[in-house]
């Protein structure tokens, strides 16, 4: 990608590739950590990085837009300058202390996917708890499978390894097995969850303080930020209806915007898109790369995002991906849901 930036090439290719434009997803904005292990790292970015994103963007001469004129502009014939929408999965609490005041400052639409469990306090971000035991723990055992399976994590490389089978393996499980086996962990482990879930989360009057600004969107991300994948048909529509239904109770305010918590290709299907639709959302976004088609040609049910990885700080690589060059061409049917 830094060949294709110093080439030019991506110029080119932006040509063929750009679309009409991009929505980029981002999750923490906070100040940069030096603890030695920090496996949610890519989920964070910090208030500088920020700040220069939206100056490059600008400077980039992309149109800064709101979710709403995003569905507009992927159902039309393509402007003479792409966009780029800004979006915040997880109602983070640093997206208020510490994005909010840079996004305000050059006055930037932005979208914040909102899963309603969490400013209610219900919610429970066992990602957080994982790193926090596996940080203080020479080594980690839980039962999997019905057996006793124990992992050494006594150097920062065991760590690592211990972190992701752990995290890959509960986003496998249905919501009630992943509840009991992290409350499980959590007990073992001396890891109070709940003020963890707490401590990261925006509550409602965090959220109508931004619901107050015509330039915040509040979209919902179900009630529990569960994988749809991992749902009964009925209880995954179940999520979807009642996610935006509690928001628009909390926020007195339509909420016309979805994204599938987590987002990849793993965690929602075909069938998820058809809900969406059926409980009236507007657009429902994910984390598949790739860029927004004019002309209808993207399913404004399926939308794909650029999820930006916070240990990268190059934005010479955010312009390449912005070309388009990275991702496959969207084929112009309906037939195709991403």
């Amino acid at each position: 990608m830094e060949l294709g930036y110093f080439s030019g090439y991506f110029r080119l290719k932006q040509r063929q590739t750009g679309g009409a434009g991009a929505i980029l997803r981002f999750e923490r904005v906070r100040p940069r950590d030096s603890r030695p292990f920090q496996p949610n790292r890519w989920r964070e970015i910090t208030p500088p990085f920020l700040d220069r994103t939206i100056r490059a963007l600008k400077r980039w001469n992309f149109d800064l837009i709101t979710m709403d004129e995003v569905c507009r502009r992927a159902v039309t014939l393509p402007r003479a300058n792409r966009f780029a929408c800004l979006t915040f999965d997880g109602g983070c609490k640093d997206v208020i202390t510490l994005a909010y005041p840079v996004l305000a400052k050059h006055r930037v639409p932005f979208t914040v996917y909102l899963p309603t469990a969490f400013p209610d306090g219900l919610g429970e971000a066992w990602w957080l708890a994982l790193e926090d035991m596996i940080a203080r723990e020479e080594r980690i055992s839980l039962v999997i499978d019905r057996k006793e399976r124990r992992f050494a994590t006594g150097s920062m490389p065991e760590k690592y390894d211990t972190f992701e089978f752990l995290a890959g393996w509960l986003r496998t499980l249905p919501p009630p097995d992943l509840s009991f086996a992290i409350h499980d962990l959590c007990t073992r482990y001396s890891v109070d969850l709940a003020a963890l879930s707490r401590v990261q989360s925006m509550d409602w009057d965090d959220l109508a303080k931004l619901a107050a600004d015509p330039l915040v969107t509040i979209g919902s991300a179900t009630v529990n930020y569960a994988a749809l994948s991992n749902l009964k048909g009925t209880d995954a529509q179940r999520e979807m209806t009642m996610g935006k239904a509690v928001a628009e109770t909390a926020l007195r305010r339509p909420v016309k915007h979805f994204a599938y918590p987590f987002g990849d290709r793993q965690s929602w299907r075909r069938e998820h898109v058809v809900m969406g639709q059926e409980a009236g959302f507007a657009s429902a976004v994910s984390t598949i790369p790739g860029i927004v088609e004019a002309r209808g040609y993207t399913n404004l049910h399926a939308l794909p995002r650029i999820a930006w990885d916070g240990r990268q700080g190059s934005l010479r690589i955010m312009r390449v991906m912005l070309s388009g060059m990275m991702f496959p061409a969207v084929r112009p049917t309906r037939d195709n849901w991403v």
